[in-house]
């Protein structure tokens, strides 16, 4: 949802996006996911590393806009498109060739690119890439991860959004972000009470409301 919006903004406003990288995988790469996490945890996060592998290769070979438009057509097939729920119920199905070779066709890319699944050497650079976040961050925090007006500028957690906003309020929620951002004594706004995202895979349709609940139950490490 978060990148739905920044999208909404970028068509706005003179602004230069550069998608990179984080592996929540590799950051709890020490944990034991049976006791840390829910079940489906382990699926998703390791579905979610294959793909940031055939990002990286991507963006190798094809630039770092590239990266963009494959992000954005990976987001829409996983949450927001009419078989989402294949995706939601058994997540390893998104770190396979089956599912990212037809990604691959419809971006007009080649369907070798899919090599880079299995490809573990590239974990080094998303490795880099993700701890480069948390030194900006700070180490308790998840995704996504925006860093402002880099490289001087801040970088958060969040915003984390339910619902994408119209396109003026998209503009205005922008800039209050920015003001936030910009005060250097700003450190956290939060809740734990979310609405279920505007995305299809959660049963949300466009122009609904997903239901409330508090996300701190179950959706988030089971240990310390």
């Amino acid at each position: 949802m978060t990148s739905k919006w920044v999208r909404q903004v970028q068509a706005q406003r003179d602004y230069d996006v550069e998608w990179r990288f984080i592996s929540l995988r590799l950051l709890n790469s020490h944990l034991d996911y049976d006791t840390h996490f829910p079940p489906e945890y382990d699926a998703s996060h390791t579905g979610g590393l294959r793909l940031l592998r055939l990002a990286s290769r991507v963006r190798e070979e094809h630039g770092r806009a590239a990266v963009g438009a494959l992000y954005e057509t990976l987001g829409r097939q996983i949450f927001d498109s009419a078989d989402s729920a294949i995706t939601t119920d058994d997540p390893a199905v998104r770190g396979t060739a089956a599912f990212v070779e037809p990604v691959l066709d419809q971006l007009g890319l080649d369907r070798r690119l899919a090599e880079a699944l299995d490809d573990t050497a590239r974990d080094a650079e998303i490795q880099a890439e993700t701890d480069e976040a948390l030194s900006l961050t700070g180490k308790d925090v998840g995704t996504p991860i925006l860093h402002f007006e880099p490289p001087a500028g801040v970088a958060f957690f969040g915003p984390v959004i339910s619902r994408l906003p119209s396109d003026d309020e998209a503009a205005e929620l922008w800039d209050h972000v920015i003001a936030l951002a910009r005060f250097p004594g700003f450190s956290e706004l939060k809740r734990s009470m979310r609405e279920q995202p505007q995305l299809r895979s959660f049963g949300v349709a466009d122009g609904e409301v997903g239901k409330q609940e508090d996300w701190h139950g179950g959706s988030r490490r089971l240990k310390k």
